[in-house]
Protein backbone atom coordinates (compact mmCIF):
# COMPACT_ATOMS: atom_id res chain seq x y z
CA UNK A 1 0.00 0.00 0.00
CA UNK A 2 1.29 4.07 -0.60
CA UNK A 3 0.45 4.69 2.59
CA UNK A 4 2.78 2.07 4.76
CA UNK A 5 5.01 3.60 6.84
CA UNK A 6 7.28 1.76 8.98
CA UNK A 7 8.85 4.06 12.12
CA UNK A 8 12.47 3.54 12.40
CA UNK A 9 13.81 6.05 14.98
CA UNK A 10 17.39 5.71 14.66
CA UNK A 11 16.93 6.34 11.10
CA UNK A 12 14.47 9.09 11.68
CA UNK A 13 17.32 10.65 14.25
CA UNK A 14 20.13 10.95 11.79
CA UNK A 15 17.98 12.20 8.71
CA UNK A 16 15.78 14.62 10.22
CA UNK A 17 17.76 17.53 8.58
CA UNK A 18 16.63 20.73 7.89
CA UNK A 19 15.64 21.59 4.53
CA UNK A 20 13.03 22.87 2.35
CA UNK A 21 9.65 21.80 2.35
CA UNK A 22 9.81 21.93 -2.07
CA UNK A 23 6.34 23.62 -2.82
CA UNK A 24 8.80 24.70 -5.31
CA UNK A 25 11.39 24.10 -6.90
CA UNK A 26 13.92 26.02 -7.01
CA UNK A 27 12.54 27.12 -3.59
CA UNK A 28 11.89 30.82 -2.55
CA UNK A 29 14.95 31.22 -1.24
CA UNK A 30 16.39 31.60 -4.95
CA UNK A 31 14.41 34.34 -5.84
CA UNK A 32 16.07 37.84 -6.54
CA UNK A 33 15.15 41.39 -7.31
CA UNK A 34 16.13 40.75 -10.87
CA UNK A 35 12.72 39.47 -11.65
CA UNK A 36 10.05 41.89 -12.04
CA UNK A 37 6.94 42.85 -14.22
CA UNK A 38 7.80 42.54 -17.23
CA UNK A 39 8.83 38.85 -16.95
CA UNK A 40 5.41 38.27 -15.02
CA UNK A 41 3.50 40.42 -18.43
CA UNK A 42 5.79 37.91 -20.68
CA UNK A 43 4.54 34.94 -18.32
CA UNK A 44 1.18 35.96 -18.84
CA UNK A 45 1.33 36.22 -22.36
CA UNK A 46 2.68 32.87 -23.05
CA UNK A 47 0.02 31.79 -20.75
CA UNK A 48 -2.84 33.41 -22.75
CA UNK A 49 -1.28 31.57 -25.92
CA UNK A 50 -1.09 28.53 -24.32
CA UNK A 51 -4.79 28.58 -23.18
CA UNK A 52 -3.11 26.91 -19.73
CA UNK A 53 -5.90 26.55 -17.09
CA UNK A 54 -5.59 28.67 -14.01
CA UNK A 55 -5.51 28.18 -9.97
CA UNK A 56 -5.69 31.69 -8.32
CA UNK A 57 -4.55 31.96 -4.67
CA UNK A 58 -5.83 35.16 -3.36
CA UNK A 59 -3.98 36.83 0.27
CA UNK A 60 -6.34 38.31 2.64
CA UNK A 61 -3.94 39.21 5.27
CA UNK A 62 -5.98 40.29 8.30
CA UNK A 63 -6.25 38.88 11.41
CA UNK A 64 -8.04 40.10 14.53
CA UNK A 65 -5.99 38.21 16.97
CA UNK A 66 -2.19 36.90 17.52
CA UNK A 67 -1.61 33.73 17.69
CA UNK A 68 1.98 33.38 18.79
CA UNK A 69 3.46 30.70 16.88
CA UNK A 70 2.32 31.60 13.52
CA UNK A 71 4.66 32.48 10.72
CA UNK A 72 2.30 33.69 8.02
CA UNK A 73 2.42 37.45 6.26
CA UNK A 74 -0.31 38.65 8.04
CA UNK A 75 -1.64 42.12 9.63
CA UNK A 76 -3.05 41.95 13.02
CA UNK A 77 -5.66 44.36 14.04
CA UNK A 78 -8.77 45.01 15.46
CA UNK A 79 -9.72 47.67 13.27
CA UNK A 80 -12.24 45.99 10.19
CA UNK A 81 -11.80 49.54 8.62
CA UNK A 82 -8.58 48.17 7.43
CA UNK A 83 -9.89 45.76 4.85
CA UNK A 84 -11.36 48.49 2.54
CA UNK A 85 -8.10 49.99 1.50
CA UNK A 86 -6.50 46.77 0.62
CA UNK A 87 -9.30 45.69 -1.39
CA UNK A 88 -9.48 48.33 -3.52
CA UNK A 89 -5.73 47.88 -4.50
CA UNK A 90 -6.71 44.06 -4.63
CA UNK A 91 -9.38 44.97 -7.37
CA UNK A 92 -6.73 47.13 -9.10
CA UNK A 93 -4.05 43.97 -9.09
CA UNK A 94 -6.90 41.63 -9.98
CA UNK A 95 -7.84 43.97 -13.14
CA UNK A 96 -4.28 44.39 -14.10
CA UNK A 97 -3.65 40.73 -13.96
CA UNK A 98 -6.79 39.85 -15.62
CA UNK A 99 -6.45 42.11 -18.91
CA UNK A 100 -3.21 40.07 -20.25
CA UNK A 101 -4.87 36.56 -20.19
CA UNK A 102 -7.73 35.05 -22.16
CA UNK A 103 -11.12 35.64 -20.66
CA UNK A 104 -12.39 31.61 -21.65
CA UNK A 105 -8.83 31.09 -19.15
CA UNK A 106 -10.84 28.51 -17.19
CA UNK A 107 -10.26 28.84 -13.26
CA UNK A 108 -10.10 25.19 -12.02
CA UNK A 109 -8.63 25.95 -8.66
CA UNK A 110 -9.19 29.21 -6.12
CA UNK A 111 -7.95 29.55 -2.88
CA UNK A 112 -8.06 32.12 -0.41
CA UNK A 113 -5.52 32.39 2.68
CA UNK A 114 -4.24 34.52 4.59
CA UNK A 115 -4.16 35.99 7.81
CA UNK A 116 -7.77 35.36 8.32
CA UNK A 117 -10.30 35.57 4.81
CA UNK A 118 -13.38 35.55 6.94
CA UNK A 119 -12.26 38.49 8.65
CA UNK A 120 -13.74 40.05 5.24
CA UNK A 121 -17.75 41.26 5.88
CA UNK A 122 -19.85 39.51 3.97
CA UNK A 123 -20.24 42.24 1.67
CA UNK A 124 -16.51 42.76 1.33
CA UNK A 125 -16.62 39.03 0.60
CA UNK A 126 -19.72 39.27 -2.14
CA UNK A 127 -17.49 42.20 -3.32
CA UNK A 128 -14.35 40.32 -3.60
CA UNK A 129 -16.01 37.32 -5.28
CA UNK A 130 -17.75 39.48 -7.71
CA UNK A 131 -14.89 41.18 -9.25
CA UNK A 132 -13.05 37.88 -9.47
CA UNK A 133 -15.97 36.64 -11.11
CA UNK A 134 -15.97 40.08 -13.86
CA UNK A 135 -12.06 39.90 -14.69
CA UNK A 136 -11.38 35.85 -14.68
CA UNK A 137 -13.50 32.55 -15.61
CA UNK A 138 -14.83 31.35 -12.87
CA UNK A 139 -16.76 28.07 -13.13
CA UNK A 140 -20.30 28.41 -11.60
CA UNK A 141 -21.33 24.53 -11.76
CA UNK A 142 -19.56 23.69 -8.89
CA UNK A 143 -16.99 21.37 -10.40
CA UNK A 144 -13.74 23.31 -9.74
CA UNK A 145 -11.98 23.04 -6.26
CA UNK A 146 -12.58 26.66 -4.49
CA UNK A 147 -11.59 26.73 -1.32
CA UNK A 148 -10.58 28.77 1.72
CA UNK A 149 -9.37 28.84 5.00
CA UNK A 150 -11.32 29.12 8.43
CA UNK A 151 -11.01 29.86 11.69
CA UNK A 152 -13.84 28.65 13.50
CA UNK A 153 -13.81 31.76 15.72
CA UNK A 154 -14.66 34.18 12.58
CA UNK A 155 -17.05 32.25 11.05
CA UNK A 156 -20.88 30.93 11.89
CA UNK A 157 -23.79 29.28 10.29
CA UNK A 158 -24.50 32.58 8.06
CA UNK A 159 -20.73 33.01 7.16
CA UNK A 160 -20.87 29.34 6.01
CA UNK A 161 -23.78 29.62 4.03
CA UNK A 162 -22.44 33.03 2.83
CA UNK A 163 -19.39 31.19 1.38
CA UNK A 164 -21.36 27.98 -0.20
CA UNK A 165 -23.26 30.39 -2.29
CA UNK A 166 -20.52 32.55 -3.55
CA UNK A 167 -19.04 29.18 -4.73
CA UNK A 168 -16.67 27.58 -2.50
CA UNK A 169 -16.78 24.15 -2.13
CA UNK A 170 -14.01 22.80 0.55
CA UNK A 171 -12.87 24.29 3.61
CA UNK A 172 -9.77 24.23 5.80
CA UNK A 173 -9.87 24.73 9.27
CA UNK A 174 -7.08 25.94 11.46
CA UNK A 175 -7.61 24.16 14.92
CA UNK A 176 -3.67 23.36 15.52
CA UNK A 177 -4.46 22.06 19.33
CA UNK A 178 -7.62 21.26 21.91
CA UNK A 179 -5.95 21.52 25.37
CA UNK A 180 -6.55 24.68 26.98
CA UNK A 181 -3.33 24.73 28.58
CA UNK A 182 -1.60 24.69 24.83
CA UNK A 183 -4.57 27.11 23.42
CA UNK A 184 -3.23 30.02 26.29
CA UNK A 185 0.61 29.29 25.53
CA UNK A 186 -0.40 30.40 22.20
CA UNK A 187 -2.59 32.74 22.29
CA UNK A 188 -5.15 30.57 20.59
CA UNK A 189 -8.34 30.07 22.69
CA UNK A 190 -10.86 27.95 20.37
CA UNK A 191 -13.20 24.98 21.81
CA UNK A 192 -14.10 21.92 20.43
CA UNK A 193 -17.53 23.04 20.01
CA UNK A 194 -17.01 26.16 18.05
CA UNK A 195 -14.72 23.88 15.70
CA UNK A 196 -17.65 20.69 15.28
CA UNK A 197 -20.34 24.09 14.90
CA UNK A 198 -18.63 25.03 11.38
CA UNK A 199 -17.71 21.49 10.29
CA UNK A 200 -21.05 20.52 10.92
CA UNK A 201 -22.36 23.41 8.80
CA UNK A 202 -19.98 22.65 6.21
CA UNK A 203 -21.50 18.92 5.91
CA UNK A 204 -25.09 20.49 5.93
CA UNK A 205 -24.34 23.11 3.53
CA UNK A 206 -22.38 20.03 1.00
CA UNK A 207 -18.95 21.16 0.95
CA UNK A 208 -17.20 18.80 -0.78
CA UNK A 209 -13.93 18.53 0.93
CA UNK A 210 -12.73 19.36 5.12
CA UNK A 211 -9.64 19.89 6.15
CA UNK A 212 -8.25 20.48 9.42
CA UNK A 213 -4.58 21.66 10.24
CA UNK A 214 -3.12 20.45 13.52
CA UNK A 215 0.28 21.47 15.13
CA UNK A 216 2.58 19.52 17.04
CA UNK A 217 5.76 21.02 19.23
CA UNK A 218 3.43 23.69 20.48
CA UNK A 219 4.23 24.57 24.28
CA UNK A 220 2.50 22.68 27.17
CA UNK A 221 1.90 19.64 24.82
CA UNK A 222 2.84 16.05 25.71
CA UNK A 223 2.14 13.08 23.89
CA UNK A 224 -0.56 11.99 26.15
CA UNK A 225 -2.39 15.12 25.39
CA UNK A 226 -1.57 16.12 22.03
CA UNK A 227 -3.38 12.19 21.51
CA UNK A 228 -6.73 13.28 22.76
CA UNK A 229 -6.83 16.63 20.19
CA UNK A 230 -6.21 13.52 17.60
CA UNK A 231 -8.88 11.28 19.12
CA UNK A 232 -11.35 13.98 18.93
CA UNK A 233 -10.23 15.44 15.58
CA UNK A 234 -10.71 11.78 13.83
CA UNK A 235 -14.44 11.56 15.74
CA UNK A 236 -15.18 14.97 13.55
CA UNK A 237 -14.08 12.71 10.41
CA UNK A 238 -12.25 15.71 7.96
CA UNK A 239 -10.97 14.65 4.87
CA UNK A 240 -8.17 15.50 5.43
CA UNK A 241 -5.69 16.36 7.89
CA UNK A 242 -2.57 18.22 8.25
CA UNK A 243 0.24 17.75 10.75
CA UNK A 244 2.88 20.05 10.71
CA UNK A 245 6.04 20.52 12.75
CA UNK A 246 6.12 23.15 15.04
CA UNK A 247 9.04 25.40 13.76
CA UNK A 248 10.30 27.29 16.84
CA UNK A 249 12.56 30.51 15.31
CA UNK A 250 11.70 33.43 17.24
CA UNK A 251 14.40 35.19 15.91
CA UNK A 252 12.87 35.26 12.65
CA UNK A 253 9.15 35.39 13.64
CA UNK A 254 8.77 38.16 16.30
CA UNK A 255 5.38 36.46 17.17
CA UNK A 256 6.71 33.49 18.46
CA UNK A 257 9.41 35.77 21.05
CA UNK A 258 6.30 35.26 23.25
CA UNK A 259 6.09 31.54 23.43
CA UNK A 260 8.57 30.56 27.11
CA UNK A 261 11.08 28.16 25.24
CA UNK A 262 11.25 26.42 28.63
CA UNK A 263 7.31 25.11 27.98
CA UNK A 264 8.27 23.20 24.19
CA UNK A 265 8.22 19.80 24.10
CA UNK A 266 11.99 18.01 23.92
CA UNK A 267 12.81 16.31 20.48
CA UNK A 268 12.30 12.72 22.19
CA UNK A 269 8.47 14.04 22.51
CA UNK A 270 8.01 15.51 19.36
CA UNK A 271 8.68 12.34 18.30
CA UNK A 272 6.32 10.32 20.06
CA UNK A 273 3.97 12.66 19.14
CA UNK A 274 4.42 12.22 15.77
CA UNK A 275 4.86 8.50 15.94
CA UNK A 276 1.28 8.19 17.97
CA UNK A 277 -0.36 10.59 15.53
CA UNK A 278 0.80 8.68 12.76
CA UNK A 279 -0.97 4.98 14.09
CA UNK A 280 -3.91 6.88 15.55
CA UNK A 281 -4.71 8.11 11.89
CA UNK A 282 -3.80 4.98 9.75
CA UNK A 283 -6.06 2.78 12.56
CA UNK A 284 -8.98 5.48 11.39
CA UNK A 285 -8.54 5.07 7.82
CA UNK A 286 -6.53 7.72 6.91
CA UNK A 287 -3.78 7.27 4.08
CA UNK A 288 -0.31 9.09 4.78
CA UNK A 289 -0.45 10.87 1.59
CA UNK A 290 3.69 12.56 2.46
CA UNK A 291 5.12 15.56 3.85
CA UNK A 292 2.19 15.83 6.94
CA UNK A 293 -0.69 15.19 4.95
CA UNK A 294 -3.00 12.74 5.59
CA UNK A 295 -6.62 12.07 3.59
CA UNK A 296 -9.47 9.57 3.68
CA UNK A 297 -9.18 6.60 0.57
CA UNK A 298 -11.74 7.88 -1.42
CA UNK A 299 -10.44 11.93 -1.19
CA UNK A 300 -9.11 13.30 -4.58
CA UNK A 301 -5.57 13.89 -2.66
CA UNK A 302 -5.20 9.61 -2.22
CA UNK A 303 -7.12 9.09 -5.75
CA UNK A 304 -4.20 11.12 -7.75
CA UNK A 305 -1.93 9.64 -5.60
CA UNK A 306 -2.87 5.97 -6.15
CA UNK A 307 -2.82 6.92 -10.29
CA UNK A 308 0.38 8.97 -9.83
CA UNK A 309 -1.16 11.78 -11.16
CA UNK A 310 -0.42 13.91 -7.31
CA UNK A 311 1.37 17.20 -7.98
CA UNK A 312 2.92 19.97 -5.65
CA UNK A 313 3.08 23.43 -5.47
CA UNK A 314 3.03 26.57 -3.04
CA UNK A 315 -0.72 25.62 -2.35
CA UNK A 316 1.11 21.97 -1.44
CA UNK A 317 -0.39 18.63 -2.36
CA UNK A 318 -2.86 19.57 -5.23
CA UNK A 319 -4.18 17.99 -8.38
CA UNK A 320 -4.01 20.88 -10.36
CA UNK A 321 -0.33 21.38 -10.79
CA UNK A 322 -1.36 22.04 -14.62
CA UNK A 323 -2.52 25.27 -14.26
CA UNK A 324 -0.64 28.48 -13.88
CA UNK A 325 -1.08 29.71 -10.61
CA UNK A 326 -1.60 33.24 -10.13
CA UNK A 327 -1.28 34.96 -6.73
CA UNK A 328 -2.89 37.55 -5.74
CA UNK A 329 -2.47 40.12 -3.05
CA UNK A 330 0.52 41.21 -0.57
CA UNK A 331 3.45 37.89 -0.08
CA UNK A 332 1.66 36.25 -2.95
CA UNK A 333 3.59 33.90 -5.16
CA UNK A 334 2.85 32.96 -8.63
CA UNK A 335 4.20 29.95 -10.69
CA UNK A 336 3.34 30.60 -14.15
CA UNK A 337 5.41 27.95 -16.98
CA UNK A 338 9.14 28.32 -15.84
CA UNK A 339 8.49 31.80 -13.80
CA UNK A 340 7.83 31.95 -10.38
CA UNK A 341 7.44 35.39 -8.91
CA UNK A 342 6.42 36.77 -5.60
CA UNK A 343 4.68 40.21 -4.41
CA UNK A 344 6.21 42.54 -1.86
CA UNK A 345 5.27 41.36 1.66
CA UNK A 346 5.08 44.79 2.93
CA UNK A 347 1.65 45.90 3.13
CA UNK A 348 2.28 49.38 2.69
CA UNK A 349 4.62 48.97 -0.44
CA UNK A 350 1.74 46.61 -1.67
CA UNK A 351 -0.53 48.95 -1.58
CA UNK A 352 1.48 52.14 -2.89
CA UNK A 353 2.73 49.76 -6.07
CA UNK A 354 -1.05 49.27 -6.97
CA UNK A 355 -1.97 52.78 -6.01
CA UNK A 356 0.65 53.98 -9.13
CA UNK A 357 -1.44 51.38 -10.97
CA UNK A 358 2.31 49.27 -11.28
CA UNK A 359 1.95 45.38 -9.98
CA UNK A 360 3.88 45.13 -6.95
CA UNK A 361 5.84 42.37 -7.98
CA UNK A 362 8.96 42.12 -6.14
CA UNK A 363 11.23 39.08 -6.38
CA UNK A 364 10.75 35.67 -8.53
CA UNK A 365 13.44 33.58 -10.67
CA UNK A 366 12.82 32.09 -14.18
CA UNK A 367 14.09 28.26 -14.07
CA UNK A 368 16.72 27.59 -16.47
CA UNK A 369 16.87 23.68 -17.96
CA UNK A 370 18.44 21.92 -14.68
CA UNK A 371 15.74 23.70 -12.46
CA UNK A 372 13.04 21.57 -15.15
CA UNK A 373 14.68 18.70 -14.83
CA UNK A 374 15.39 18.22 -10.54
CA UNK A 375 12.43 19.89 -10.30
CA UNK A 376 10.18 17.14 -11.95
CA UNK A 377 12.70 14.60 -9.95
CA UNK A 378 11.58 16.07 -6.70
CA UNK A 379 8.07 15.77 -8.08
CA UNK A 380 8.08 12.60 -8.54
CA UNK A 381 9.58 11.61 -4.77
CA UNK A 382 7.35 13.64 -2.90
CA UNK A 383 4.49 12.82 -4.88
CA UNK A 384 4.69 9.23 -5.86
CA UNK A 385 7.61 7.69 -3.64
CA UNK A 386 9.10 6.74 -6.52
CA UNK A 387 11.09 7.72 -9.50
CA UNK A 388 11.37 6.03 -13.17
CA UNK A 389 14.44 6.81 -14.91
CA UNK A 390 13.19 6.54 -18.52
CA UNK A 391 10.39 8.79 -17.81
CA UNK A 392 13.39 11.72 -17.10
CA UNK A 393 15.48 10.51 -19.88
CA UNK A 394 12.78 10.79 -22.42
CA UNK A 395 11.09 14.20 -20.95
CA UNK A 396 14.22 15.72 -20.67
CA UNK A 397 16.70 13.86 -23.48
CA UNK A 398 19.38 12.94 -20.72
CA UNK A 399 21.09 9.93 -19.40
CA UNK A 400 19.87 9.87 -15.82
CA UNK A 401 22.70 7.97 -13.62
CA UNK A 402 25.47 10.24 -15.82
CA UNK A 403 23.21 13.36 -15.16
CA UNK A 404 23.21 12.80 -11.64
CA UNK A 405 26.35 10.63 -11.51
CA UNK A 406 27.75 12.96 -8.70
CA UNK A 407 25.17 12.63 -6.25
CA UNK A 408 25.27 8.52 -6.83
CA UNK A 409 27.28 7.42 -3.52
CA UNK A 410 24.91 9.45 -1.39
CA UNK A 411 21.99 7.83 -2.82
CA UNK A 412 23.48 4.31 -2.34
CA UNK A 413 24.68 5.48 1.09
CA UNK A 414 20.81 6.50 1.73
CA UNK A 415 20.04 2.41 0.35
CA UNK A 416 22.35 1.31 2.41
CA UNK A 417 20.73 2.73 5.40
CA UNK A 418 17.29 1.55 3.83
CA UNK A 419 15.71 4.38 3.08
CA UNK A 420 15.40 4.32 -0.46
CA UNK A 421 15.75 1.43 -3.26
CA UNK A 422 18.12 1.44 -6.41
CA UNK A 423 17.01 -0.82 -8.86
CA UNK A 424 18.63 -0.27 -12.27
CA UNK A 425 15.99 0.75 -13.94
CA UNK A 426 13.94 3.15 -11.00
CA UNK A 427 14.20 5.29 -7.61
CA UNK A 428 11.72 4.04 -4.53
CA UNK A 429 11.25 5.50 -1.29
CA UNK A 430 11.04 2.72 0.98
CA UNK A 431 8.24 2.74 3.77
CA UNK A 432 11.08 3.82 6.30
CA UNK A 433 11.95 6.79 4.01
CA UNK A 434 8.81 7.81 3.40
CA UNK A 435 8.74 10.38 6.22
CA UNK A 436 12.03 11.09 5.58
CA UNK A 437 11.26 12.46 2.07
CA UNK A 438 12.62 15.58 1.71
CA UNK A 439 16.06 14.56 2.79
CA UNK A 440 15.49 12.14 -0.21
CA UNK A 441 14.72 15.58 -2.22
CA UNK A 442 17.78 17.44 -1.02
CA UNK A 443 20.21 15.22 -2.61
CA UNK A 444 18.79 16.37 -6.05
CA UNK A 445 18.84 20.26 -4.61
CA UNK A 446 21.72 22.17 -6.54
CA UNK A 447 21.01 24.87 -4.23
CA UNK A 448 20.99 23.86 -1.28
CA UNK A 449 24.50 24.64 0.67
CA UNK A 450 24.67 23.64 4.67
CA UNK A 451 24.62 27.24 5.42
CA UNK A 452 21.42 28.18 4.19
CA UNK A 453 19.58 25.13 5.86
CA UNK A 454 19.06 27.28 8.82
CA UNK A 455 16.33 29.09 6.61
CA UNK A 456 14.19 25.89 6.81
CA UNK A 457 12.24 23.74 9.37
CA UNK A 458 13.78 20.28 10.47
CA UNK A 459 12.06 17.14 8.18
CA UNK A 460 10.13 15.73 11.16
Amino acid sequence: MLDAIRWDTDLIRRYDLAGPRYTSYPTAVQFNSQVGTFDLFHALRDSRKAQRPLSLYVHVPFCANICYYCACNKVITKDRGRAQPYLQRLEQEIQLIACHLDPTQKVEQLHFGGGTPTFLSHDELRQLMAHLRKHFNLLDDDSGDYGIEIDPREADWSTMGLLRELGFNRVSIGLQDLDPAVQRAVNRLQSLEETRAVIDAARTLQFRSINIDLIYGLPRQTPENFARTVEEVINLQPDRLSVFNYAHLPERFMPQRRINSNELPTPAQKLEMLQRTIEQLISAGYRYIGMDHFALPDDELAIAQEESTLQRNFQGYTTHGHCDLIGLGVSAISQIGDLYCQNSSDLNQYQNALASMQLATSRGLLCNADDRLRRAVIQQLICNFSLEYADIEQAFNIDFQGYFGDLWPQLQYMAKDGLIELDRDRLTILPAGRLLVRSVCMVFDAYLEQHSRQRFSRVI
